[in-house]
């Protein structure tokens, strides 16, 4: 089971060769991302009360067919490696066209920050036990 996060690709998101340009698909990634915290009650006005926030510590895009303007577009979101205290994660979101083709696979690691501070932090524990309900990738990794 994974997160489902759906769209369309609009002019704003291809380039000269009239196909969805590649940060676009980073951006996706991101939206997916931000809708699957908001679904746990992560929204943005919880991570200002919380002054907390998510971050990258890597990005990882393997481009697979071309996507292309007015297509839609389906992100499905999988929680593949994390830290007991969902402290340390990486997600894995895979992006298929309208035609149910495989487009590309995005992955992240990631960590939250203390905004007031600029350092790694957790976070409070019910919103950490809420994360780690994530649907998990078969290939999941517990961390130490």
């Amino acid at each position: 089971m994974s997160i489902v996060y759906e769209g369309n690709v609009i002019w704003a998101q291809v380039d000269a060769n009239m196909h969805l340009r590649h940060s676009a698909y980073a951006d996706f990634a991101a939206q997916a991302r931000i809708a699957m915290l908001n679904n746990l009650g992560l929204d943005f006005k919880t991570f200002q009360h919380l002054k907390l926030g998510p971050i990258l510590f890597r990005e990882e895009l393997r481009y697979l067919r071309e996507v292309g303007i007015n297509d839609s577009i389906k992100i499905e979101s999988v929680l593949t490696k994390a830290r007991p205290d969902g402290s340390r994660w990486s997600i894995r979101h895979e992006l298929y066209r309208g035609d149910g083709v495989k487009a590309a696979i995005i992955n992240v690691e990631g960590a939250w920050m203390d905004l007031m501070k600029r350092k790694l932090a957790a976070l409070p524990e019910d919103f950490a036990q809420r994360f780690m309900t994530l649907p998990q990738a078969e290939d999941f990794v517990l961390e130490a």
